[in-house]
């Protein structure tokens, strides 16, 4: 009754604290199921009293919500243009502003019961709503709303939302053609459809029921009953499995259909948009689900790839995620393919020197993981001269990279060492293995000649003003021994991924890992010792331009430099 007020001067104050507080109710008195409201012939059917009431109970519980979620929809309408609102419509003499705010807590609203009550009856219409408004011109409206979505992709354990959500934002990218926000298609990439192990769920859920023991049962139960609980937990036993099995099954199904809807939506922008904003998210989500792409698409999307690098339309950034799809490709389904990507080799090699400590820091990784695939998992495809360039390059790169890049690359750099023996000549300072020059600026990594440099960038890097940058520099200039000595470089570096190191020593939080130590106090006299120290310097640099100039030393200012002690 009160979500229905009506009066201008308590219209909005009345509306929005009623609606926050029947939020909270719902929240707490809504069923773990589902209401299934009865039919005509279960109504003429003799009830009990109990399941009278109980039925009542729901009816109305179902009739109420069902209300409040209609005001809320139209509530909504504030966060719509003027000329599509009917809510400003209905309310002439409301203002844009505090119409949009209304409606923003409204969707606030949906938004948290689609997350805690999911279950629940009228879904369908609270995540038609939430997916319409994902694509909305507010940033803070899309972001409340892809968040949402993000949240309930990873707390959705059956698939059955998550397939239901992907569908509906797989239609409304269309109808929109393609014209959206790119962080509604990065939504899909909290989907668990990469990570699932339906084999593990499966077991687990099987061990999930302890059963008695052996030596439990003689000391509690007797011969009769320790038969009869035998053949019980036989029973339960075969049960589970049945169990297990349709579930897997299921789930099966649901993560099927929920891959075929976003790699639909991918091709669909790969298709269509290919100038488009999209682009972006699109070939970072191929670049994270290539694994599940099907085996008729690969050659198809080689020569896309190849020529939307090749156009130069791309940043740093998409080549990366188009790189990474491909090797990603290769490493699984496409290892049979008889395919050289000499390409995608070069691109990568190309793109290395836009990582730096600014904004692109973040992308380390991404370079990183492509590396991991090129030179460890293709290691017996892939040719010596590539090796030791891309080696060289990623050594050159920990020059410009903030500490935690250069702590994971380094890292790489020594599992490479593991790897491929070939790189111990890039230790030896004659590095003279061969005919030619090495060639940094040469965009092909097969022809550098990087046989005939060396490593010296981790001479430089052993002064570095990072602890780990120094003990890993250290550990591969001693040709990255696989025996660690923990005094030069700690199990914890030593143990971790290269991914990981990224992650760990990451500035983010504006602190070190390990905190630098304070300087250490020095004594007066000592103090004094070094400051007549850098005087004298001063005065020895003064001297020498001075004569550099063919003046006399009579121009000279002492008094400026040297105190009277010192003079």
């Amino acid at each position: 009754m009160m979500l229905d007020e009506t009066d201008p001067r308590l219209f909005i104050t009345v509306r929005k604290l009623v609606a926050a507080s029947l939020l909270e109710v719902f929240k707490d008195i809504v069923p773990g199921y589902k209401i299934r409201p009865p039919t005509e012939k279960e109504r003429q059917q003799k009830m009990t009293k109990e399941t009278r009431q109980l039925v009542g109970y729901e009816e109305s519980l179902l009739r109420q919500y069902r209300h409040y979620l209609t005001v809320l929809v139209q509530m909504t309408q504030g966060l719509k243009s003027k000329k599509t609102s009917a809510l400003l419509k209905r309310f002439p003499s409301l203002s844009e502003d505090t119409a949009e705010g209304l409606g923003l807590l409204a969707l606030r609203c949906l938004c948290d019961l689609l997350l805690t009550i999911p279950h629940f009856n009228y879904r369908s219409n609270i995540t038609s709503e939430v997916i319409f408004f994902m694509a909305h011109k507010n940033k803070e409206v899309s972001e409340l709303c892809c968040e949402t979505v993000r949240r309930i992709y990873k707390q959705d354990r059956l698939g059955e939302i998550s397939l239901e959500i992907v569908r509906q934002t797989t239609k409304m990218v269309k109808e929109r053609n393609y014209s959206v926000n790119p962080e509604v298609l990065r939504t899909f990439l909290s989907l668990k459809i990469k990570d699932v192990d339906l084999n593990k769920e499966a077991e687990a859920e099987k061990k999930s029921k302890k059963f008695m023991t052996y030596k439990e049962k003689k000391q509690r139960l007797s011969r009769m009953e320790r038969k009869k609980t035998k053949q019980m937990e036989q029973v339960d036993k075969d049960l589970q499995e049945t169990k297990a099995e349709e579930s897997k099954q299921k789930k099966n199904r649901l993560y099927t259909e929920i891959t075929k809807q976003v790699f639909l939506t991918y091709f669909g922008v790969l298709k269509k948009a290919t100038s488009s904003v999209l682009l972006s998210a699109v070939l970072e989500g191929l670049a994270r689900f290539a694994h599940l792409i099907n085996i008729e698409f690969f050659d198809d999307l080689f020569k896309l790839f190849h020529n939307l690098i090749e156009s130069g339309a791309l940043s740093y950034r998409e080549r990366l995620h188009c790189v990474q799809t491909v090797f990603t490709i290769l490493s699984g389904q496409g290892d049979v393919l008889n395919v050289d990507p000499l390409s995608f080799y070069t691109h990568l090699y190309n793109s290395l020197f836009h990582l730096h400590a600014g904004e692109s820091s973040e992308d380390v990784p991404t370079a990183l993981s492509c590396l991991e695939i090129m030179l460890i998992k293709r290691k017996k495809k892939i040719s010596k001269q590539r090796v030791l360039a891309f080696t060289k390059r990623l050594s050159t790169l920990c020059l410009q990279l903030l500490h935690n890049g250069a702590v994971s690359c380094l890292a790489a750099v020594c599992h490479y060492m593991h790897n491929h023996l070939c790189t111990e000549i890039l230790l030896d300072p004659d590095c003279q293995h061969g005919s030619g020059l090495y060639l940094p600026e040469l965009e092909e990594p097969e022809h550098c000649n990087a046989q005939n440099t060396a490593l010296w960038e981790l001479h430089i890097l052993k002064r570095h003003y990072h602890q780990a940058v120094q003990r890993l520099a250290t550990h591969a200039l001693s040709g990255s021994p696989l025996q660690l000595d923990r005094a030069v470089l700690p199990g914890e570096i030593g143990k971790r991924s290269a991914e990981d190191l990224f992650s760990d020593y990451s500035p983010a939080e504006m602190a070190f890992k390990p905190a630098v130590p304070a300087p250490v106090k020095m004594s007066s006299t000592t103090l004094k010792k070094n400051s007549n120290k850098l005087r004298h310097l001063k005065l020895q640099e003064r001297i020498d331009t001075t004569l550099g100039e063919g003046l006399n030393l009579d121009v000279i200012d002492f008094s400026s430099i040297l105190d009277r002690d010192c003079s």
